[in-house]
């Protein structure tokens, strides 16, 4: 928090120079730069999350695989408030830009100042109907972080569009098991890949699943239907799309893009000046390593605006050279979080020990 924060009388109201919303990968991500470049910066986060839900990592260098999405996150919160970042426990339901150009986040327990915002707060999956298994144990959303999983595995994939049949076929680079399920729905791709799919060695299978069978360790090991058959999976991918999270951003003037994400620049800021969309809110890939890097980006471009040096020609000439005592421009938070880890520091320079005169 900031070395103004609101008085006692509006305490609930806490004052940041950066409050991001949303701590998934791309929120914490952004925070910890934010922080690390000496802005006073929020993370507020209502828990949960796709990245909480995974059981493992994959597709992140330097993460074990073993790290689930819970002990990620919570490295990672821990990191931004080791540099001085906070990180709250609350849900953001209204946003709204403040007569002096400041941004004012209502949460269901405090309220939020903030000179930037960044919105991190991504998209729900439509999840099928059970009965279904659990989530990374044969129930997966993500194909290119889970299809080396399924190497020489049976698999299905749920769904009747147009990306149901395609991610079918992706498969087979994978496992020559590879099954669609229309669960007695009717297809609804086009001629075109309805041709293409049926005439890769792919079974398009139209009865209703009744029943589900799994071995002793909760990984999914079967499928009953309701024409009397069972087919073997040991997992699969729904593909009925995805519910983009943009209550937050539509409350702030964001445009969205004609896939329901948020517009965005190079630098993640949306076509609000002030408001920066990161992760899976956005355009592509939905991956974590993706994901940081919207993120980082972000923050990069936070410092950019927000660093109160070097001041700029036409104001020095105005008001004069840069005060000395004005330097460094460190609130008190990033101060003491600093001095509390020496060992994210360079060693202070230790001045030698005046040598005493001998007596001869």
């Amino acid at each position: 928090m900031n070395d103004n924060e609101a008085d006692s009388e509006t305490q609930a109201v806490r004052d940041y120079e950066v409050v991001v919303v949303g701590g998934g990968p791309a929120g914490l991500q952004a925070a910890l730069y934010t922080t690390r470049l000496g802005h006073d910066t929020a993370v507020v986060d209502r828990g949960g999350g796709r990245a909480a839900m995974m059981l493992d990592t994959h597709n992140v260098i330097g993460v074990p695989e073993e790290t689930s999405g819970n002990e990620f996150l919570q490295t990672a919160q821990e990191q931004v408030q080791s540099y001085g970042g906070d990180v709250v426990r609350d849900f953001i339901v209204e946003a709204e830009r403040t007569e002096d150009g400041r941004f004012r986040l209502h949460g269901n327990d405090a309220e939020f100042l903030a000179d930037r915002v960044v919105l991190g707060v991504g998209f729900n999956d439509e999840r099928p109907d059970p009965p279904v298994p659990r989530t990374g144990k044969g129930l997966h959303y993500c194909l290119h972080c889970d299809a080396y999983m399924f190497i020489d595995r049976p698999v299905y994939v749920m769904g009747t569009g147009e990306a149901a049949a395609h991610v079918a076929m992706i498969m087979l680079n994978f496992t020559d098991d590879v099954d669609v399920l229309l669960r007695g729905e009717t297809p609804e791709w086009s001629a075109e890949t309805d041709e293409q799919l049926r005439a890769h060695p792919i079974d398009i299978v139209e009865a209703e699943i009744t029943g589900m069978r799994k071995s002793d360790d909760g990984w999914l090991e079967a499928y009953e239907f309701d024409d009397g058959s069972v087919r073997e999976y040991r997992g699969g991918f729904p593909m009925y799309g995805s519910n983009y999270n943009t209550a937050l951003p539509e409350q702030l003037g964001c445009e969205l893009t004609d896939d329901g994400t948020v517009a965005v620049d190079e630098s993640m800021e949306t076509t609000v000046d002030g408001v920066y969309a990161v992760g899976d809110i956005t355009a592509g890939h939905n991956q974590i390593p993706v994901a940081m890097g919207k993120g980082a980006q972000a923050g990069i471009d936070i410092h950019y605006g927000l660093r109160e040096f070097p001041r700029d020609l036409e104001d020095i000439r105005e008001n004069g050279p840069v005060d000395p005592a004005a330097t460094p421009d460190i609130s008190s938070q990033i101060r003491g979080a600093a001095e509390a880890f020496p060992e994210a520091r360079a060693p202070p320079i230790e001045s030698p020990e005046p040598e005493l005169a001998d007596d001869d």
